[in-house]
């Protein structure tokens, strides 16, 4: 976790507002759901080895003291939002539009291995569908997640697609053991990272069959178009999902008209357990790291209410997106003029009271700075933290506009 300066959160403030502009010009509305769910509901929503990262929070008063050693905690931090808005969603059923178009930016906690680019806090920014049957949801979704990426002037992005019933038809295809698909999956999913001996490496040390490992990462490699995956599976997979894999590559790619590439990724995984569906990420240049994901997870709502509600969601990896605009440099300019008003603390105050009302009443951004003793080297300052315009008022109320100058102090502008 870690603290925020204020020209990040200038940026991140500035990222935040495209995104919301987008997702709110695509019928999207925001929603909020508490930072602490219960721990009970975290652990049985299928989120992979996320579950592993909860910080769990214990029981109070008399419910600790009468806790047994395996039962001191009821609460945790989510770990993301979609499990909330699952949560949400059930509870809130009836006082919601149907379908419903969400949209949740919020902070989510994982007590990961501190390292360059991992957060134990960090934001995440979610637009889901709930209610969609038709694979119309999951086009919405690409599209208005594209669009926003690309205002906040990011190119050279890749939209993967793959579907995880074309997974599961591959790993029984392959002679993997029944019910164990999900471990197959928590290590297929690190195929960028650790490639390919890295991933048979692990599937062979938790007990798979290595002639079914190999014809796994055999299979995928071969798989490169969803024809040539067809082709290997045949009837193990349902007509019905190669057509809308199908809708859904042939529309969002007449839509991208070359603002984005679209590629079909027959190895792609994504880590959570409850994807059902299709699912997606976006990379951004030469990096093999997602900057946003998601896919369609039809059966986590039928937990709470008793019948599955179909649902598919996209979310930004806001850290990682922000990391990128902070090595590309400004980007944004400011929403309002920024104006400082430095002045002699010794005089009246009024004057620049009434100045800095009437300024901010025309939409700009005041800051007051009693005056230094260097002049000159507070212009300074002040033009390093961005401040083009700097009045200066006088012991008599009257005001030097003053355009600083490095390594000066100041010119007097007309």
């Amino acid at each position: 976790m870690r603290d925020v300066l204020p020209d990040e959160v200038a940026l991140r403030d500035w990222a935040m507002a495209q995104i919301l502009a987008v997702y709110r010009r695509h019928g999207f509305v925001r929603i909020e759901t508490p930072a602490v769910e219960s721990l009970r509901l975290l652990l049985r929503s299928d989120g992979g080895e996320n579950e592993k990262l909860i910080y769990k929070i214990l029981k109070r008063g008399d419910k600790l003291a009468a806790a047994g050693a395996e039962d001191l905690a009821d609460l945790g931090l989510r770990f993301d939002l979609t499990v909330p808005l699952v949560r949400y969603y059930a509870h809130n059923l009836a006082r919601l539009p149907q379908p419903l178009k969400a949209i949740q930016i919020g902070p989510v906690w994982r007590a990961e291995r501190p390292q360059q680019g991992r957060y134990r806090q960090f934001t995440q920014c979610d637009i889901d569908i709930l209610g969609v049957a038709s694979e119309v949801a999951e086009i919405e979704l690409i599209l208005a997640t594209s669009e926003a990426l690309a205002a906040l002037g990011l190119k050279d992005l890749t939209v993967r697609i793959n579907d995880r019933r074309l997974l599961g038809a591959m790993v029984a295809h392959c002679g993997f053991e029944p019910g164990r698909a999900g471990s197959v999956f928590i290590a297929l999913d690190k195929l960028d990272k650790v490639g390919r001996d890295g991933v048979a490496a692990e599937l062979r040390e938790t007990g798979h069959a290595p002639a079914a490992v190999e014809r796994l990462l055999d299979g995928l490699a071969a798989g490169a178009t969803p024809a040539a995956l067809r082709g290997l599976l045949g009837a193990r997979v349902d007509e019905a999902v190669w057509r809308g894999l199908q809708r859904v590559l042939d529309t969002v790619e007449a839509q991208a008209a070359g603002r984005f590439r679209l590629a079909f990724d027959a190895t792609l995984v994504r880590g959570m357990g409850y994807y059902t569906g299709p699912i997606f990420e976006v990379q951004h240049g030469g990096s093999t790291s997602s900057i946003a994901g998601g896919g369609r997870y039809d059966r986590m709502v039928g937990k709470f209410i008793g019948r599955d509600v179909p649902a598919t969601g996209f979310s930004i990896g806001f850290e990682r997106v922000i990391s990128i605009l902070l090595e590309r440099g400004p980007v944004a300019e400011a929403e309002a003029e920024r104006v400082v008003l430095v002045f002699p603390e010794s005089e009246g105050l009024g004057p620049v009271l009434a100045l800095a009302r009437d300024l901010r009443e025309q939409g700009k951004q005041v800051l007051l700075e009693a005056r230094a003793k260097r002049l000159g080297k507070q212009l300074q300052d002040l033009e390093t933290r961005g401040f083009r315009r700097i009045g200066v008022l006088g012991p008599d109320g009257v005001v030097e506009w003053r355009e600083p100058r490095v390594g000066g102090a100041g010119e007097t502008s007309a």
